[in-house]
């Protein structure tokens, strides 16, 4: 007997994702998505739905119930978000519906129905809609969903670039769904390269990399006080390492540092793997994908740099920032330091200082701040 969809979904949970009042796990545009697509998932035969960027396993779940549907193939750039729907799965009893893949042709080839939620960066919808384009079936059709306020104009035009037709749907509770048809099969233009002139580094970035191949304000900053970090460090973590600029900024640094670039994103380690390869220093730098390090042993390490995010998808949330400060203070080894850059307004010192040790302001300009924490335990 099948579960009631609804029912399902007021199980699901956010973990090991931050989880507070105003964050939810299942929402309008999971719930739209789902009834737009209903009629092309129970004509799709089993293996043929692909499903990208779910955030916590409301598409896969959903349709796996709604359509007792089999052999879906699922990619999720976020590994928060694998977890949880890993998580969600087994408490429902249905891992055995979905396999993970990468961004690839395995996940696209035969595909005759794929659902998205849509990503926030233009660019990482661009490289999934190439990608799709290029693999799936001819008569692939695409639902891409996501809430009112982070949809634009512009995705209709980025989906316009892979397919003949795309179309919007009516709103439903302040969400919208972007359908596209006949594809338009070309050559991949991710990942792109470019060089940061004034610091002699070249940059790889996919889609889904935050800044793409950018050197975002805040990083600019914090890169001014990497001399001043402690040089006879052994280990260094990037945590939430981007593109990698700061891990291969450390590593050009010094010769003697073995860094780990870590995020939770499979484009930004994919990117920085890219980047230190193209810096001449993959050698020495480790690329990881996992969420806040916690992979990582305790007393590991003897240095962390981090650019914190300060919101958790579109929701402002501090939630992630400080999860990413609990996890410095448990991988760094007595005395190993902290670097963080962050918008002013946030303030974190005092939570630094609590949750690492001793904390001082090393620099601010209008935006930002940078700080040093050390950890004493």
């Amino acid at each position: 007997m099948l579960i009631d969809c609804q029912e399902l979904f007021t199980r699901l949970r956010r973990l090991p994702d931050v989880e507070a009042p105003n964050l939810v796990a299942v929402d309008a545009a999971d719930r739209l998505l789902l009834d737009e697509a209903d009629a092309a998932l129970a004509a799709a035969q089993a293996g043929t739905v692909v499903i990208v960027d779910d955030q916590y396993g409301a598409l896969t779940l959903g349709a796996a119930v709604r359509h007792d549907s089999t052999g879906l193939r699922v990619h999720q750039d976020s590994v928060v978000g694998e977890r949880a729907l890993a998580g969600n799965a087994d408490r429902e009893d249905l891992t055995d519906r979905y396999t993970r893949y990468d961004l690839d042709a395995a996940l696209m080839t035969g595909a005759r129905v794929v659902l998205l939620r849509l990503p926030r960066s233009l660019s990482a919808l661009d490289e999934i809609a190439e990608t799709i384009a290029r693999h799936a079936d001819p008569d692939v059709v695409v639902f891409a969903g996501g809430r009112d306020k982070h949809i634009s104009r512009a995705m209709n035009d980025v989906l316009g670039r892979s397919f003949a037709d795309v179309h919007a749907s009516r709103g439903r509770q302040k969400s919208r769904v972007l359908t596209a048809r006949s594809p338009r099969p070309g050559p991949s233009t991710y990942p792109v390269t470019d060089t940061l002139a004034d610091l002699e580094l070249t940059v790889v970035a996919h889609g889904a990399a935050f800044a793409g191949p950018r050197l975002d304000i805040g990083t600019r900053f914090l890169l001014e006080f990497l001399p001043r970090t402690r040089r006879d460090a052994a280990v260094a973590v990037d945590l939430g390492c981007g593109t990698g600029i700061l891990a291969v900024s450390l590593a050009r640094q010094n010769p003697d540092l073995r860094v780990v670039a870590t995020d939770q994103s499979a484009a930004a380690v994919a990117s920085a793997a890219a980047t230190a390869a193209a810096n001449g220093v993959a050698d020495r730098v480790d690329v990881l994908r996992d969420d806040a390090a916690s992979t990582l042993p305790d007393n590991s390490v003897d240095l962390v740099v981090c650019n914190p995010p300060f919101h958790i998808g579109a929701a402002v949330h501090t939630g992630a920032a400080e999860k990413m400060f609990d996890a410095a203070a448990r991988i760094l080894r007595d005395g190993g330091e902290l670097w963080t850059v962050y918008n002013s307004h946030l303030n974190y010192r005092g939570t630094l200082k609590r949750v690492v040790g001793m904390t001082d302001v090393a620099g601010r300009n209008p935006k930002f701040t940078v700080t040093r924490s050390v950890r004493t335990r």
